[in-house]
């Protein structure tokens, strides 16, 4: 006890300390874990930002784990400030805050976007409110990952190259704005914004022009980058349900290739606990074991997505991957996560920003 009051009384004057700080990957054979979770009380959060320190608690105590970074989403569509008493509570608990910049006008998918389109931030309409943040995020003062464009090669974020002009101008647009943000918040000093570029493992719609190479930024303009692989994501899934190594086997040597030498993150994994084929407790069981052998030694963490959600009005449809609502699944994590307790970074480690 003593011990944990000391580490975590060592990190948080670290964050209070003068200067640009980063999180720095884990030693090799290390992996981080983080922490995605919203459980709302009825139906589905699209806000996805609901988590609290009391949700936190809960999880790492269930599982006999410890998390690093909490990860939630900004909406536009909400507040174009910076996120301040989020980020508070979250590195009041030892963690870094992984804030999902979103710049959209509602919060529902598959649609042209209204009023944050990329044509209206490369033009400059949001460049005000895009210093304001980051003057915010500079005077927080301790690290802050950082993403913008999530899964930009899924059809699905109004970002992707579908509703942009497709194959001759969404990617390139995609790119442009993704500088156009990171140079404008470069620009007010606000070096503590580790900056991740996050794609889905599978490109929707699978075509050239669609891979998710195409939409790199290049290597100046991200710190990280990390990867979405999921299994069944509802419990009538029938694509989607294979393995998390036959996922990482195919967009893991892609992602090396493009961004070499970048620290790879799995900001989301998950299954649905309900499947009628895929038993949870064994696709993670599997991931797990996958994760923590090594294969994949640029990767430097994991975060699985703890949501659940409605699908239809029948509710033996809706989604739910939350390790807490499964006996099985809270079990294999507990399991995993003890055997291979030596693996795992429990603390966050700052460095200063180079």
């Amino acid at each position: 006890m003593i011990r944990s009051v000391l580490a975590l009384s060592v990190v948080l004057s670290i964050f209070n300390a003068h200067g640009a700080e980063r999180l720095a990957p884990p030693p090799p054979g290390k992996l981080y874990q983080g922490l995605y979770f919203d459980e709302p009380a009825a139906g589905h959060d699209p806000t996805e930002h609901d988590v609290t320190a009391e949700n936190v608690a809960r999880f790492e105590q269930a599982l006999a784990t410890k998390t690093v970074w909490v990860f939630f989403s900004d909406n536009w569509s909400e507040s174009r400030k910076f996120p301040a008493a989020t980020c508070d509570w979250i590195r009041g608990l030892g963690k870094i805050p992984y804030v999902r910049l979103m710049l959209r006008s509602d919060l529902e998918q598959n649609h042209v976007e209204k009023i944050f389109t990329l044509t209206n931030i490369l033009a400059g309409k949001f460049d005000e409110d895009l210093r304001s943040w980051a003057r915010d995020a500079k005077a927080f003062g301790s690290p802050i990952l950082i993403e913008w464009g999530t899964e930009p090669n899924g059809n699905w974020f109004s970002w992707n190259g579908k509703w942009n002009g497709g194959a001759k101008e969404g990617p390139r647009r995609y790119i442009e704005v993704w500088r156009h943000i990171v140079d404008l918040m470069r620009g007010e000093g606000a070096g503590n914004l580790q900056w991740i570029w996050h794609v889905n493992w599978f490109d929707v719609p699978e075509v050239k022009w669609n891979r998710f190479e195409n939409y790199y930024p290049g290597g100046d303009y991200c710190d990280w980058v990390a990867l979405s692989a999921y299994g069944p994501l509802t419990p009538r899934t029938i694509d989607g349900t294979e393995s998390f190594r036959f996922k990482m086997r195919t967009a893991y040597p892609r992602l090396t290739k493009i961004a070499p030498g970048k620290p790879i993150v799995i900001a989301e994994f998950g299954c649905d606990i309900h499947h009628r084929k895929v038993d949870a407790s064994e696709w993670a069981k599997g991931a797990l074991e996958d994760l923590f052998s090594g294969r994949w030694p640029a990767v430097i963490g994991f975060s699985w997505w703890n949501e659940s959600w409605e699908n239809d009005d029948v509710r033996k449809h809706d989604t739910d991957m939350i390790i807490l609502h499964d006996p099985g699944l809270t079990k294999t994590f507990r399991e995993q996560l003890a055997e291979h307790a030596d693996a795992m970074q429990a603390t966050p480690i700052i460095v200063p920003s180079s």
